[in-house]
């Protein structure tokens, strides 16, 4: 079988590479899928000497052979497109000339620099260099002392991290320039005296949600207000400012840094809703009945003033104790309405299903004064974070329902049904963990709730959901409404977070748009749909980012306890061999193919399995390793199966 396909090179630090499959010809036979077969392989391996030209994340054209039975390698690579235009790395000398010495993820091979570019560079510099043909130019030297881990995964996953000096000065200029008489005069809605206040984390800096809520009256039906900063105020579209924001399409939330989406003259200050002081808003006003249901949405752009900053600690300590130091007593009564409309919104979100899956696998504390690791465990929220997130998710689904009823384009986040191949997959890894999940000939978003109550606060919960994020796929961007399958919403979008999210800020400018009377906003909505697919891009690359430096942070913490066995369960099945996440700590670990007793093994893509003569590890499976290694520059824990060390 020999085949011409095109796919995305992912490179192994051991020196070669994998092509993960994206496309293969329609038509079957000699050069389309192997054999005609319906399943096709996801990934084909690359040589050393093939992948030299190439960078972790090439989109390429590659031949795909059948080396042996269910081996496939790619040859004959040519480069289609490069997003990639910065590469990170330490300068070292060949034959007296100076080269990059690249991250190890990104390339297997070093990189020449332009000559004359950096003969001033002493060996062992560390320096972020621009792509520049086959060969590199410094772009900015990393000072001494930086946090390298920092800088290699920025530059790893294309991470913007300094504003160009111009972009900053606008940013200064255009916090200066706003004037709320103006925006007063101009018709904004003047909630100043309505008590408002914010609940975050103590080490938020960019605070762009508020929330404010009138007690039921004889009706029974409450009024959510939820102020958003009104960051367009601050941005004027196709401004440089703006520019930079929607290249970096968000910010990016490393332990230890937070890369903002904009400078911090808007995200934390001018547009920042920061207590004590007038903020410009967007907000977003619902009425909710006794049963939790949003009978009427009403817009419109504000002027508010928070009250307090309350902290999810603080909030959750009043919740379940009924008082609370960080809690002054004049919004004691607005936090217990809040609860109650939080309280009615989950009843009905229960009640049409879907799933709260985790962002993270595990939550790694670091030392205030050090900023080293001190500890790594299973991500959990409180009820504080939850009110938040019923009010944040209730807003944005109402602003959905608000455009598509006006017949406006929009940023929209959709997330398919899974497919029934999905379905059985899933199926099929919670036997594994010991769930049986019997969902039918196709899962519904209550099924999906349903089964999601079976393992609720269980110990394998961290690793099933990891594994049912996997299973039913990401969300994305788009300009074409649609079903949210995760949170069995009809319609949803991003409103809530236009500091730190470009994908909100252009919603917000189509709701101002029309709150100032601009009614046909049709021909917009080729615009929003390149936007959204440039905002997918750019989220992957964050939250690759974010994974990546979670995952130094845990190497970087694991290096001091080699030998220690642990309780995990298998979550992905990789070419290399199996990933697990240890039940105790959320965090994952890798035991390499060669590890492994009784091989060799082949791959399993249906199954998701890796299959031996003898022994089978499919996702899902229990398992008892023991830390054998930690490779903190690759962000790796190495396990190996519990006893292999001594059987050594």
């Amino acid at each position: 079988m020999h085949a011409l396909v095109r796919g995305r090179i992912s490179v192994n630090p051991r020196g070669f590479g994998f092509l993960n499959i994206e496309a293969w010809p329609e038509k079957g036979g000699a050069s389309g899928r192997p054999n005609g077969a319906a399943l096709a392989p996801a990934t084909a391996f690359v040589t050393p000497p093939d992948l030299n030209p190439l960078l972790d994340g090439d989109v390429v054209d590659a031949v795909v052979t059948e080396a042996e039975p269910g081996r496939y390698s790619a040859s004959q690579l040519s480069l289609v497109h490069r997003d990639r235009t910065e590469l990170f790395g330490t300068v070292v000398m060949h034959a007296k000339r100076p080269h990059l010495r690249v991250d190890r993820l990104v390339s297997n091979t070093d990189w020449p620099f332009k000559p004359g570019s950096a003969d001033d560079l002493a060996e062992g510099t560390a320096v972020v260099a621009a792509i520049e043909g086959a060969a590199v130019a410094p772009a900015r030297v990393v000072a001494p002392g930086a946090d390298l881990g920092i800088e290699r995964c920025l530059a790893r996953n294309g991470v913007r991290s300094v504003f160009p000096g111009e972009v900053v000065e606008a940013s200064r200029a255009s916090a200066a320039a706003a004037s709320l008489e103006r925006e007063l005069a101009r018709g904004r809605r003047d909630l100043r005296e309505l008590i408002t206040v914010t609940i975050d984390s103590p080490l938020t800096t960019d605070i762009d949600d508020a929330v404010a809520v009138l007690p039921a009256g004889p009706d029974g039906a409450l009024r959510v207000l939820v102020s958003i900063a009104d960051v367009d105020a601050f941005v004027p579209e196709g401004s440089p400012l703006d520019l930079e924001a929607r290249a970096r399409g968000t910010s990016v939330y490393l332990a230890g840094r937070v890369i903002p989406m904009l400078p911090d003259a808007i995200s934390s200050e001018a547009a920042s809703l920061l207590p004590g002081v007038d903020r410009l808003a967007l907000t977003v006003e619902l009425r909710i009945d006794p049963e939790g249901g949003v009978t009427s949405i009403d817009l419109h752009e504000s002027v508010i003033r928070s009250r307090a900053r309350l902290t999810y600690d603080a909030v959750e300590e009043f919740l379940t104790t009924g008082r609370s130091a960080g809690v002054p007593g004049e919004v004691e009564p607005l936090v217990r309405w809040l609860r109650t409309a939080a309280a009615r919104l989950s009843t009905v979100r229960a009640a049409r299903g879907g799933v709260e899956l985790d962002r993270e696998e595990a939550y790694v504390t670091l030392d205030a004064e050090t900023r080293e690791p001190t500890g790594v465990s299973p991500r959990a929220d409180t009820g504080a974070h939850r009110l938040i997130e019923r009010l944040m998710v209730a807003a944005n689904e109402a602003v959905a329902s608000w455009l598509v009823a006006r017949g406006l384009p929009g940023v929209y986040r959709v997330h398919d049904e899974p497919t029934e191949e999905r379905v059985r997959a899933l199926e099929h890894f919670a036997h594994n963990f010991g769930v049986e999940a019997g969902f039918g000939p196709r899962l519904s978003p209550r099924g999906l709730a349903a089964f999601e109550a079976q393992f609720r606060g269980s110990g394998i919960a961290p690793a099933i959901r990891t594994v049912l994020g996997k299973a039913l796929g990401p969300a994305r961007y788009t300009a074409d409404p649609g079903l949210h399958f995760g949170l069995g919403a009809p319609l949803y979008l991003h409103f809530t977070s236009p500091i730190r999210r470009y994908a909100d800020l252009a919603v917000h400018r189509v709701v101002k748009r029309y709150l100032q009377g601009r009614r046909d906003q049709h021909a917009d909505v080729e615009a929003l749909a390149s936007l959204a697919h440039h905002l997918n891009a750019r989220a992957r690359s964050a939250a690759k980012a974010e994974t990546e430096r979670h995952r130094m942070l845990v190497a970087r913490l694991f290096a001091t306890r080699i030998g220690e066995e642990i309780e995990g369960n298998i979550v992905a099945i990789k070419p290399f061999g199996l990933v697990v996440q240890m039940v105790e700590s959320g965090a994952t670990g890798t035991i390499a193919l060669e590890a492994l007793p009784g091989g060799p093994y082949r791959i399993d893509a249906a199954a998701q399995a890796l299959i031996g003569a003898e022994r089978r590890y499919g996702v899902g499976e229990p398992i008892r390793a023991a830390i054998a290694s930690t490779n903190e520059e690759l962000g790796r824990v190495d396990l190996v199966p519990a006893g292999a060390r001594d059987a050594s």
